[in-house]
């Protein structure tokens, strides 16, 4: 199954919890410190709340797929298209091994294909790193990814 994900920026992770928790009827699926997602049935989405950021506004948009070869099939067809992709393999962000493929639209909003492959620990207040490996040494990424927090 495939769905949208939504990740947004908060002032407050508890008030937003508890808001959202309320507004889909399901508690979070993943929820650590400065960070929670809802893996929503109904509607399919993957809610992400970020928090410490500009609440009220968008982080970046997605779309989680079952495998990592959903995730090539998405960059092959990108590309053929004519867009510009950047992919990520074997990234840990938000608290996730993940494959993913990366692409703008026209006004700049980031789009990620992604699959989870693995859980992994993050450093609290890091929500990126560049390999799994850094994940516990809290080594932070220097890219300018949508994922990192700034």
């Amino acid at each position: 199954m495939s769905r949208v994900q939504l990740a947004l920026n908060v002032t407050d992770l508890d008030a937003a919890v508890a808001f959202y928790s309320k507004l889909f009827a399901t508690q979070p699926n993943k929820l650590r410190p400065g960070y929670a997602n809802f893996a929503i049935s109904e509607p399919p989405l993957k809610l992400v709340l970020i928090e410490g950021t500009t609440g009220g506004t968008l982080s970046h948009l997605g779309v989680e797929v079952e495998s990592a070869g959903a995730v090539v099939s998405a960059e092959e067809r990108l590309t053929a298209s004519g867009l510009t992709t950047m992919t990520e393999d074997k990234v840990a962000c938000c608290y996730a091994l993940q494959d993913k493929v990366w692409v703008d639209d026209p006004d700049g909003a980031a789009w990620e294909v992604y699959t989870v492959l693995a859980d992994v620990d993050m450093p609290v207040g890091q929500l990126r790193t560049t390999s799994p490996s850094q994940a516990s040494e809290g080594m932070c990424c220097d890219t300018e990814a949508p994922c990192c927090p700034k």
